[in-house]
């Protein structure tokens, strides 16, 4: 039974789509399909049935699936063991798209420089859904923003940088009291759908400011370009770890103390990579 076919089944079942699992695999849909067929005749039992685009999985896919995600596991340790502390095995991490350019590059040169060997795969994504890549063993640990609820025993989070929430504007407004902007001026809402736009909306609620919504979006960046075309002020968490705004746009502080939103690294508490995590935390 190929390693392989087991990694290609677990996809499927939590993409719910042949098509949907075969992208993130990079292969044919056809190939998937096969791949899955084979399996099936190897363990003599039906794993998925289709319903349209999607599959979902039978009775006996069910519980194939809890001892998958456990072997998967399982090889991904055995085939690091032999290395001891010259780790050369694969490590995968999760990351916002803020940490992607600002945390996580300093973090990944401390841990080359002391395993060069190591095999590094890293998946953009947004906090929800890296939280829960790490649950389903997808990635090894993930750098996101902290949940808005208890993390579970069965994870450890640390938390490596806290960014207090500011109000962004256009260079001419620098002057202006950010409340007032905020009622007064288009709002350039950060996606309240994610946890880190989530804090946002949760301090405009308990300022009872009633904003004019212009935009939606979940991308820090993009929320800066369009503050600077002055289409309209915006509040989010300094995110910028004190690099120099665009030239056009003023950051404004809160008064009083604002929230911040919690950036940190979740990883299985029972993880093989623990080792290899301690390196990259004291780095941030």
């Amino acid at each position: 039974m190929e390693t392989t076919y087991i990694e290609s089944f677990i996809s499927v079942a939590e993409c719910g789509s042949v098509a949907e699992a075969a992208r993130r695999l990079n292969i044919t849909p056809t190939a998937l399909a096969q791949r899955i067929q084979v399996l099936e005749q190897d363990l003599a039992i039906k794993l998925v049935a289709r319903s349209g685009r999607t599959v979902r999985l039978t009775e006996g896919g069910t519980r194939f699936l809890a001892r998958a995600r456990q072997f998967q596991a399982e090889v991904r340790e055995l085939r690091a063991a032999p290395f001891g502390e010259e780790y050369a095995g694969g490590l995968r991490l999760g990351a916002i798209s803020t940490a992607l350019t600002g945390l996580l590059p300093p973090m990944l040169k401390a841990l080359i420089e002391r395993h060069p060997n190591m095999n590094l795969t890293i998946e953009a994504g947004v906090s929800r859904d890296l939280y829960h890549q790490v649950l389903r063993d997808r990635v090894d640990a993930a750098l996101i923003v902290e949940p808005p609820f208890p993390v579970p025993k069965s994870l450890m989070w640390k938390v490596v940088r806290e960014e207090k929430l500011v109000v962004l504007a256009p260079k001419a407004m620098a002057r202006r009291d950010p409340i007032l902007l905020l009622s007064d001026m288009p709002l350039i809402r950060y996606d309240r759908h994610n946890w880190g736009g989530s804090l946002a909306d949760q301090y405009l609620q308990q300022k009872g400011i009633r904003p004019r919504e212009r935009f939606e979006l979940d991308a820090l960046d993009g929320i800066l370009a369009l503050v600077g075309l002055g289409l309209g002020v915006s509040v989010v968490p300094n995110w910028t770890a004190g690099k120099p705004l665009p030239a056009d746009v003023v950051m404004l502080p809160l008064p009083g103390d604002p929230p911040s939103r919690r950036i940190g690294m979740l990883w299985p508490a029972q993880s093989a990579h623990g080792r290899v995590l301690k390196i990259l935390l004291p780095v941030a």
